[in-house]
């Protein structure tokens, strides 16, 4: 469906939204919204995620040049989002995404950057375990998009891949399999998304695994070592034991890797900036970012790493308007990927009367704009026991009725008893059915530790005598008033999930922080 529908207007606001909540969720060494200059020599920089892999590279050239780099780790569009609110002026000084093509398209995010210098670069790829690959009869340098949806849809090969709306590896990914299997001959139009749909549900039925972020991806695909292979830049699977890295050859997206000056900033900063981008472009320094990133160097007297192989694959076009690529990730999160089923279990115990239960429900309510269509919600809110169990879906052809039942059972939460968060997970797990072709996930929040009921060794006991199927779906523990960090880190490790902190940052955006991995 197209940009131009109701539905296709409300992902775009809510990624907005969402961007400023996050300012305060993000990676970084210092609180991410004080606007304080740092001192001389160092640069505050709002960075793609992926880039964390930088740091010794980034700390060789503190030693040559004196310029020390302060980086907060943010998804690419979310990224793009806080500069076009004008809510990174001030805050950064620099901005280093994998790629400014979605900045472009955005002419109030575009007008914030005054320069831009290409670092290093990443094609988009597909890592197969090689098992696989012997078993399909592919020839890594003949594989197109065209035998890889094929396999999908022969049932020999499932994948896993990043959320487009969050990642630009995921949304660049989609970009090159949209591109690839509509034939398009230039820029991504509106009618080429609407012929490749057929084929581009097919091509998503395979997608067994999704993620806010690459690292949890390739995490999440060792532990569950039950999905044939991962979509990302090259760079990020090339550090992944066991696949075989292809380029399918009718054409992918590449990730350039833009340094950019932000046109906020002083003189002196950009010089900085200027002089960052040099010693990141120097010979010697291309050579290290290649060999300890697996990136290929952009400065032509450079040779990629070994295993970077040189053969040459189409390059394809991103989208030319913005109505396009919104309009992409619209049919991608409504139509195109399975759709979602999340279990909210959520500490309503005596300790969260007043504030915090106040929080917890305009963070919920805010949350229901960024439901998808076709998504299946359960709210479970316990205390001393689970107190409800409220399931909601929202339909396509009515979405408003189950988002508005989410409100009121919102809005209907009270706050009494004790904590029993491990005798809550385990309800949650037994109203899961892993039958349902979707993505399956639990989010927990809690203010406090466990006070009543089973204990985390009888929890630990249920999930591990749980199916295989079962222990694939992740509990996200949010860490927020008082709860017990160790309890909530053992849970999201026992469980193959993930810690999300609202203590450092905003409950809201915790919550939405987790949407990347529904």
């Amino acid at each position: 469906m197209g940009p131009g529908t109701g539905r296709g207007l409300r992902r775009p606001l809510a990624v907005a939204v969402a961007a400023i909540a996050l300012l305060t969720a993000c990676t970084t060494g210092e609180k991410p919204d004080d606007p304080a200059a740092p001192e001389p020599g160092t640069l505050r920089v709002l960075a793609s995620s992926e880039l964390s892999d930088m740091t010794p590279v980034l700390d060789r050239v503190e030693k040559d040049t004196g310029i020390k780099v302060r980086p907060t780790y943010m998804g690419t569009l979310d990224a793009v989002e806080l500069l076009a609110k004008g809510t990174a002026d001030g805050r950064y000084d620099a901005l280093w995404l994998s790629s400014n093509d979605y900045l472009r398209l955005r002419p109030d995010a575009a007008k914030k950057v005054v320069s831009e210098t290409p670092v290093m670069s990443s094609p988009v790829a597909i890592g197969v375990k090689t098992a696989t690959v012997l078993k399909l009869g592919w020839q890594p340098d003949d594989v197109t998009w065209s035998r890889i949806e094929q396999a999908v849809q022969d049932g020999k090969l499932t994948y896993g891949m990043t959320d487009p709306a969050r990642s630009n590896s995921g949304f660049s990914t989609l970009v090159s399999v949209a591109s690839a299997l509509s034939g398009a001959q230039s820029a991504l139009t509106d009618a080429d998304v609407t012929k490749a749909t057929p084929r581009l549900k097919e091509f998503f039925q395979g997608q067994k695994l999704t993620s806010g972020s690459s690292g949890w991806l390739a995490t999440a695909y060792e532990r569950r070592g039950n999905v044939d292979a991962l979509l990302n830049y090259e760079s990020v699977l090339k550090g992944i034991p066991g696949l075989t890295v292809i380029r399918p050859r009718d054409g992918v997206v590449t990730a350039d890797y833009p340094l950019s000056s932000l046109a906020a900033t002083k003189a002196a900063t950009r010089e900085d900036v200027r002089r960052l981008t040099e010693a990141l472009r120097t010979p010697e320094i291309q050579r290290e970012i290649s060999e300890r990133t697996h990136r290929r160097p952009v400065v032509a007297s450079v040779a990629p790493a070994a295993g970077l192989d040189t053969d040459r694959r189409r390059e394809l076009p991103f989208p030319g308007s913005r109505s396009v690529a919104d309009g992409l990730l619209d049919s991608y999160e409504n139509e195109l990927r399975r759709p979602s089923t999340t279990v909210y279990v959520l500490d309503t115990s005596g300790s969260m009367k007043g504030d915090r239960l106040e929080r917890l429900k305009t963070a919920l309510t805010g949350l229901t704009s960024d439901f998808r269509e076709r998504e299946e919600v359960t709210l479970m809110p316990f205390g001393s026991a689970v107190k409800s169990v409220r399931t909601h879906v929202v339909d396509p052809a009515d979405p408003r009725t189950g988002l508005d039942a989410i409100r009121r059972d919102t809005e209907a939460l009270t706050a009494q008893g004790d904590t029993a968060i491990y005798t809550s997970l385990e309800a949650a797990y037994e109203h899961l059915s892993v039958d349902r072709d979707t993505f399956s996930s639990i989010v927990l929040m809690t203010d406090g530790e466990n006070t009543t009921g089973e204990d985390a060794e009888h929890f630990e006991r249920f999930y591990t005598g749980l199916r295989s199927t079962f222990q694939d779906i992740p509990v996200f523990p949010i860490l927020f008033g008082d709860s017990d960090k160790s309890e909530l880190e053992h849970i999201a490790e026992l469980t193959g999930g993930r810690l999300f902190d609202a203590q450092q940052g905003s409950l809201d955006g915790a919550f939405e922080e987790i949407r990347g991995y529904q």
